[in-house]
């Protein structure tokens, strides 16, 4: 999206303002999702992949729990913004209802409008220990977050989540104005692929909610560029995903499952 006529403040020299410009920001649009005819969320997010989106949000808060309970989804643009229809599965849908809360998430909020404490806390089982990598595999993956982020190169304004292979090979990316949502992006593209292991590498730090979301789609690997909450980290701890965070490469602060990685 370009903005006419932006003001340009010189950074070293505040006495001076350029001439007006054109500038290039990040579109953030509200997206409702909808379930079987009933609005359950709005998420501030960034108008791309919305499929992927509505399959990963709806993994990740436990609506469903495989891509095959959803049955098709129609995406509506309007002036206001943008409505996902999703048709769910007759028991998901009546589960759905039981639990169902009004919130308006803002941007990337993963517990925006939650009513109780114990709507926080999912219970997530312990994941498998199914492999082992090298660091050293991954020297060479942090540069991939930067590949994928096409609206961030312009804007510098959004996050990116990055699914490598068990080698570090870049398998999918997908961005977003949100952490959350660029990895919700993502666990909805890996849910519907045949192979689902690797390690998912995030722009952002590793918050509670990354940690369970990621968990939630059975990720055993969880990399993050930045530092790892607390919560996050005892959440890690107690589901046995690996946490990483400082992620340079080759280096990295293991918080969990340090089992899972060898020299």
């Amino acid at each position: 999206m370009k903005v006419e006529n932006t003001v340009i403040v010189d950074k070293f020299n505040k006495d001076i303002i350029l001439p007006p410009q054109t500038d290039i920001v990040a579109a953030e649009v509200p997206v409702a999702l909808v379930y079987n005819g009933i609005s359950h969320v709005v998420m501030m997010a960034t108008p791309k992949d919305l499929i992927h989106f509505a399959i990963g949000f709806s993994l990740t808060e436990g609506i469903i729990e495989n891509v095959s309970e959803i049955y098709g989804i129609d995406i509506d643009y309007n002036e206001k913004g943008i409505t996902l229809n999703i048709e769910l599965a007759s028991r998901r849908f009546m589960l759905l209802k039981e639990r169902r809360r009004s919130l308006a998430g803002r941007t990337g909020c993963g517990i925006c409008g939650t009513e109780q404490l114990n709507q926080i806390y999912q219970t997530l089982k312990t994941l498998p220990f199914s492999n082992q990598i090298k660091l050293n595999d991954f020297q060479y993956s942090l540069p991939l977050l930067k590949q994928i982020q096409i609206v961030g190169e312009q804007t510098g304004c959004t996050h990116a989540a990055v699914w490598l292979d068990l080698k570090g090979q870049f398998i999918a990316g997908f961005e977003d104005i949100g952490r959350h949502v660029a990895l919700d992006k993502l666990l909805g593209f890996r849910a519907k692929q045949t192979q689902q292991q690797g390690v998912i590498l995030v722009s952002s730090r590793a918050s509670y909610e990354m940690v369970q979301k990621a968990a939630k789609c059975g990720v055993e690997f969880l990399f993050a560029v930045s530092a790892a909450t607390s919560l996050a980290i005892t959440t890690a701890q107690q589901c046995q995903l690996t946490l990483v965070g400082f992620f340079r490469g080759d280096s990295g602060v293991i918080y969990s499952g340090q089992q899972r990685i060898i020299s």
